[in-house]
């Protein structure tokens, strides 16, 4: 007996066998491989955070306003257009997509507005034929509107409306995010108002565009929108926080992505193993550990870095059930705007229910359906907020 167990013992652990080959791939690839690689890696469970953060946020805003004074110089170089209707929006042209951006009088050093516009329109000339039938409106929402200075400076390329509370009574009920849900609704009635347009995209004035956005758009509202279920939807968020999308998590299609994943990569590492040591082709332990190590791996580095792979086509974004946080990036339809607008109408925004939470509920119960479309379509970059004040920003 005690030989038998003996001759076990040797056959598991002499360097010939398999579970000393995984224990080595293993500690080499956890251990330190992907330790050395994403440690800089924002969204990886291996970033440093105590030795990367603080810089890295410092660069982050320095960088952040070197863009911002990029934009001022877009726009103070930009000939103006000499057709008038453009920048007042008066043609009566109704556009497939409408981009409406909403602002509000922050930092005036980084110039948010002007870097989400200065983007915005590149891409539109960059298009060209193609994006011929979308427009751009400017919405205005600071409480005293002539204050806005970046939003004088783009009045002049694009149309504009203001939410001018100057003469109004205060509203005692009023509250930060009551407002917000206000100039929300202000802006994407007047969009429909102004334009009447197809499609919708509300736009948050820090929240600037891939460089793909349109390419993308134009797949999602030409091809993919056919199917019923997703032209009926509520809305589509074109944003989710990076820090919020990982694996594990409690919503079900990411499990069964997560699950998906590891029934893909675990045949296919098996079958390299096998080939690379000469064993059998199939092994249903060593299929099954590739399985576990490869949905190990990508939750650590981090799925937002998966989620990159998809831009190399725009038939590779996912469309998939939404999620409650944030409203960087909306897109609507007409008819599921003129229905949001008249749920949000009815609700009273405040703190721990701001709009974001407010339009997820709506979801319940309404009986509606919404979606978010991987990966992201704009980057939120403001990090100095409206509604929270915050004098030492992180990007975490």
């Amino acid at each position: 007996m005690l030989h038998q167990a003996w001759q076990l013992y040797g056959r598991w652990w002499r360097w010939s066998s398999p579970f000393i080959h995984l224990l080595m791939l293993t500690v080499l690839t956890f251990g330190v491989l992907a330790p050395l690689i994403c440690h800089r890696l924002l969204h990886s469970y291996f970033y440093l955070r105590r030795w990367h953060l603080n810089p890295m946020s410092q660069d982050f805003l320095e960088q952040n306003r070197q863009e911002g004074q990029a934009a001022l110089h877009y726009f103070e170089k930009l000939q103006i257009p000499n057709n008038t209707s453009e920048a007042s929006g008066s043609d009566a042209f109704q556009p497939l997509l409408l981009v409406t951006i909403i602002t509000v009088q922050r930092r005036d050093d980084f110039h948010y507005v002007l870097q989400v516009a200065s983007h915005f329109h590149r891409l539109l000339q960059k298009c060209g034929a193609r994006c011929q039938s979308h427009r751009i409106l400017l919405c205005n929402v600071e409480s005293d509107p002539s204050s806005h200075q970046d939003v004088r400076l783009l009045s002049s390329f694009f149309p504009m409306v203001s939410h001018d509370r100057t003469g109004e009574n205060p509203d005692p009920r009023m509250n930060q995010f009551e407002k917000e849900k206000q100039d929300y609704v202000f802006c994407l009635e007047q969009s429909l108002l102004v334009y009447n347009p197809e499609y919708i995209l509300v736009v948050e004035d820090d929240a600037v565009p891939e460089e793909e956005i349109f390419a993308v758009l134009q797949h999602l509202l030409l091809v993919r929108f056919s199917k019923p279920y997703l032209r009926d939807a509520l809305y589509f968020k074109l944003y989710h926080p990076e820090r919020l999308q990982r694996y594990f998590n409690p919503e079900p299609m990411r499990i069964l992505e997560w699950l998906g994943l590891g029934m893909f990569l675990g045949p296919m590492l098996n079958w390299v193993y096998s080939w690379a040591t000469g064993r059998p082709s199939f092994c249903w332990p060593l299929v099954l550990f590739f399985a576990l190590y490869s949905m190990a791996l990508s939750e650590l580095v981090g799925r937002h870095y998966m989620l990159e792979l998809r831009r190399l086509a725009p038939t590779l974004y996912n469309i998939v059930p939404v999620t409650e946080c944030c409203t960087p990036a909306m897109l609507f339809s007409a008819p599921s705007a003129r229905r949001a607008l008249g749920y949000l109408k009815g609700l009273h925004c405040r703190q721990g229910f701001a709009k974001d939470i407010a339009l997820y509920s709506l979801l319940h119960t309404k009986g509606e359906n919404a979606y978010v479309v991987e990966p992201n379509l704009v980057r939120h970059v403001g990090m100095y907020s409206s509604l929270r004040l915050n004098d030492n920003p992180k990007l975490l």
